[in-house]
């Protein structure tokens, strides 16, 4: 080895020691200024973070002033994860993000695609040294959390407002991209082609002006400079913060090749004659491919935040508003609680509202993900940016503004897609050390065929070097999985679902025990008339409209299920001329002039009237979990009346999903042991947990997860909110409680247990291409880079030119974006006898062949011509007629329908369902 190559070599381990030390060395701290009781800090953000530590002190607010003096995709985010906090940074804006530092710790915070970081260093209020910038805060306890992020008091942007301009920024990005691309590929062009036909097939038919090295130059500076700016800015200003990405190592390869080939044409002297070689062509073909996948990228990007610009675009631009008896149509932000608004059919509802005046059904599929339109009445609540399907509807608006569901719905989307999910760890951990590793790793290359490479040596170490610096892609590491989890949680909540973080839509796919709550999760959470066993000869439906009219003036929750059931069955309540009550015994009437006893044994022994021939009915009903109600009619036994709290349409396909999953369901309830055994007999649950005080619900929760078992739970009631904090994910029925919905990881707008099954199945989707992407950025590095470096030289004396390695690098940030966007074609499976799952326009799949049953299925009527299977005229379902659920008798014919729900749709309007002779529904419709 001569004295030159000890040189080289003691320079490339000097070289890569010093840029250990610039790189993560200890770096000078920001500290806060307090300002009326608040800490403030001006960050600026261009090529990285300045300062990029910062040091506050616990207890205080933090106003963190972003100030993003640059565009592009890399930086237009910074995320808090352990904070659960995240701000989108739009170009040239400031941006204020509010912190409430509650807990001493050291904090990390990134851009999205974690190539630019920082540390939050919150110092104890006692003043003792906080923990190193370790880029951790995993230790420190959930209290430490963001209080809010956005711009100052007074200066907040809408949802729609952000969007709007993230989606302008995106727009300018790809137009500026276009045109360097553009440039790019014109003025690389003859330059290739010279060099390429020159190697291929000599100089003999290859003009000498085009070969001319003044002309290579004169053509390749331009993309240098103009075509490579965004890359040698962002590059250069990383660097400068010490820190580095995916644009410093193309800026250092390019401007190593590109400076080299500039000595070469300006002072050809100083180097040997043998290793006088240009490299424009590759410096203008990395470049343009480099920019060309960008461009690519974005373009590919844009389609990942559909999920909020889906949901902005539900949102109604106008309202019809009442005001000193005049009507009006004045724009949604003139909307004010309180307001009186009328809804046309068809019409979108502008913002939440009660209704009080009017009857119709909903389609509210665009916010709940559930298919079916919900009848709604007098007293009933409607959601905004749900469609007013027949009926007129005059409502009085009650949340307005960013109060509303989809404004709600909105932030928790894009406050997921600002979180971090626990599997991204890995990609940030290698990210941390990647550039700098590659940096060493090309300055290694280049010293080793630089000593020992063959002649030219000069020339191997240089373009080793350099291919070592293109194809090294820490960006496609960054991307793989935010990009997932923004188009997964995107996904949720266009199914009616709402996941809170990142971590809990990766937690869900690991669940293998789903603990289900009973009342108001698998059950409707109000008791309903369930059945009418007449004894002695009476007549059902006058026995039903007795005990109506006897039970239509008791404000008892049983009377009020066996008025509302006999209503729903078309029949009249007849009217009480006298109504008396006997506490926890039932009610006395008189009804159409006969004497009407409803209630108890008690009250019927009481009155001396005979109840064996009732007592085995009501035995048989309350083994089945039912609530019995006797009825005698003019001193005679009449029959036995079973309220109960009813199943949900779809609890008992869910649960057969869930097992399906391979996942273990449990009913938790504080009912008695023998009505939650019948509720779990229905729906298919094997295992009951009964009789357990709300209290305890958490320590059972924490058991099975003593077991072994990774744990979810699915409630709906305040008594839930302990077990659906303890629970490894919490599901809370979103026609709960606020206290449930806060507690919980996942929220079901619909209220369906069909949720939870669409929850895991998204998890487990999205998981699976995070692994993928995970996968195409680290074989692609952990390939890529030994191959640049010459691994396979001295075997084969293959040898990877750096034009070779900018496509590959350009390649595989666009696979991980496209494997990414794949997951944007996921679609939510209906369950199994659950009725048609929500299309793309949120309505029925069917709804494209005009009528529900599909192309191939006859029109829905009454009733199938031969058979027992009828079509229910609302959703087009086949059912049993002797089990359906509910039925209507009308002068033409008797419908039948799968579930209460079908039922109160057509009750609403019956001509629409059924259309005016045949009960075929009108085709083209709505697929009601």
């Amino acid at each position: 080895m001569g004295a030159l190559d000890v040189v080289t070599v003691l320079a490339a381990v000097l070289l890569v020691a010093a840029l250990s030390r610039y790189f993560f060395g200890p770096r000078r701290a920001g500290a806060a200024r307090l300002e009326g009781g608040v800490q403030r800090v001006e960050v600026t953000v261009r090529g990285g973070y300045r300062p990029d530590v910062i040091r506050v002190r616990q207890g205080t607010p933090v106003e963190l002033v972003f100030d993003r003096q640059e565009a592009g995709e890399c930086t237009s985010r910074v995320v808090f994860p352990d904070l659960k906090a995240g701000a989108g940074l739009p170009a040239h804006t400031r941006t204020t993000v509010r912190l409430n530092p509650d807990r001493p710790g050291s904090f990390g915070f990134s851009c999205g695609m974690n190539m630019v970081h920082g540390t939050l260093l919150v110092e104890p209020a006692d003043g003792s040294a906080p923990p190193g910038p370790d880029g951790h805060a995993a230790a420190a306890p959930p209290a430490a959390r963001a209080l809010a992020g956005g711009p100052p008091p007074g200066e907040e942007r809408t949802a729609a407002e952000a969007e709007a301009a993230d989606a302008a920024e995106r727009q300018a990005e790809i137009e500026d991209l276009t045109r360097r691309v553009l440039v790019g590929a014109v003025l690389t062009a003859p330059v290739l082609f010279a060099v390429m036909a020159h190697e291929l097939s000599g100089a003999a038919w290859v003009p000498a002006w085009m070969l001319n090295r003044w002309l290579q130059l004169a053509l390749i500076t331009p993309v240098m400079f103009y075509t490579g700016w965004p890359v040698h800015v962002t590059g250069w200003l990383t660097l400068r913060h010490r820190a580095a990405d995916m644009n410093s190592l193309i800026t250092l390869g390019t401007s190593a090749a590109y400076g080299y080939s500039l000595l070469v044409v300006l002072a050809p002297g100083l180097l040997p004659e043998d290793v006088r070689e240009v490299y424009f062509e590759a410096v203008g073909v990395i470049l343009t491919l480099i920019l060309l996948g960008r461009l690519l990228e974005a373009r590919a990007k844009a389609g990942t935040g559909e999920a909020i610009r889906a949901l902005l675009g539900l949102q109604a631009r106008t309202a019809r508003v009442v005001r000193d008896g005049t009507e009006s149509e004045i724009p949604l932000g003139d909307v004010v609680v309180g307001d009186a608004l009328v809804i046309r059919p068809g019409e979108k509802i502008p913002v939440d509202a009660e209704v009080f005046s009017g009857s119709s059904a909903v389609d509210e599929s665009m916010v709940t993900g559930e298919p079916m339109p919900v009848a709604k009445h007098t007293g009933d609540t409607v959601i905004g940016a749900t469609v007013n399907t027949t009926g007129s509807l005059r409502v009085r608006a009650a949340r307005v503004g960013a109060d509303t569901m989809l404004a709600q719905i909105i932030r928790l989307v894009q406050q997921a897609q600002a979180s971090k999910a626990p599997i991204q760890r890995l990609a940030d951990a290698v990210s941390a050390y990647f550039v700098p590793a590659v940096i060493a790793v090309a300055i290694g290359t280049f010293a080793l065929w630089f000593t020992l490479g063959p002649s030219p040596a000069l020339t191997l170490a240089l373009v080793s070097a350099v291919a070592v610096l293109i194809i090294a892609c820490p960006c496609a590491l960054g991307l793989a999985t935010p990009l997932s989890v923004m188009v997964g949680t995107g996904k949720g909540a266009r199914a009616g679902i709402l996941i809170r973080s990142a971590e809990a839509l990766e937690r869900a796919h690991q669940l293998d025990t789903v603990v289900l709550d009973k009342t108001g999760t698998v059950t409707a959470g109000r008791p309903a008339l369930t059945d009418v066993r007449p004894v002695g000869g009476v007549d059902e439906t006058a026995l039903l409209r007795l005990v109506a009219g006897a039970e239509a003036d008791s404000e008892h929750p049983l009377a009020r299920a066996i008025v509302a059931g006999v209503r729903d069955r078309g029949l009249r309540p007849s009217t009480a001329t006298s109504f008396g009550s006997v506490t926890g015994a039932g009610v006395l009437a008189t009804v159409d002039g006969r004497p009407v006893l409803a209630g108890t044994a008690r009250l019927l022994g009481d009155a001396g009237i005979d109840t064996s021939a009732l007592a085995p009915v009501a035995a048989a009903l309350s083994a089945q979990g039912k609530t019995p109600v006797m009825a005698a009619v003019d001193g005679h036994p009449a029959g036995v009346l079973a309220v109960a709290d009813t199943v949900k349409d779809d609890s008992a396909a869910a649960v057969a999903a869930l097992k399906r999953l391979g996942i273990d369901v449990v009913l938790l309830t504080g009912d008695n042991a023998r009505t939650a055994a019948a509720i779990a007999a229905q729906v298919g649950i094997g295992r009951v947990l009964a009789e357990v005080l709300p209290e305890h619900k958490a320590a059972e929760i924490r058991r099975l997860q003593g077991g072994g078992r990774t744990v979810g739970m699915v409630g709906d009631g305040i008594n839930d909110a302990p077990a659906l904090a303890a629970a490894d994910v919490g599901f809370a029925i979103g026609t709960g409680t606020d206290v449930a919905i806060e507690a919980a990881d996942i929220t079901l707008i619909s209220g369906s247990l069909g949720g939870v099954v669409t929850a895991i199945r998204l998890s487990r989707a999205t998981m699976r291409n995070i692994r993928q992407n995970l996968f195409f950025a680290l074989a692609y590095n952990a390939v890529g880079v030994p191959l640049a470096a010459g691994a396979l030289y001295p075997l084969w004396g293959i040898r990877l030119s750096p034009v070779i390695a900018a496509a590959a690098m350009a390649l595989s940030s666009l696979s991980v974006v496209t494997n990414a966007s794949r997951l944007r074609h996921w679609r939510p499976r209906p369950l199994p006898g659950a009725g048609p799952a929500p299309g793309r326009d949120g309505g029925h799949r069917r709804r494209q062949h005009g009528h529900p049953g599909g192309p191939d299925t006859p029109p829905p009527g009454p009733q199938d011509e031969g058979g027992a299977t009828v079509v229910d005229p609302v959703c087009g379902m086949h059912v049993d007629q002797e089990t359906a659920a509910e039925h209507r008798h009308t002068e033409n014919a008797i419908y039948s329908f799968c579930s209460a729900r079908c039922a109160a749709a057509f009750d609403t309007d019956p001509d629409r369902c059924t259309g005016p002779t045949t009960g075929d529904p009108p085709q083209g419709g709505k697929g009601r």
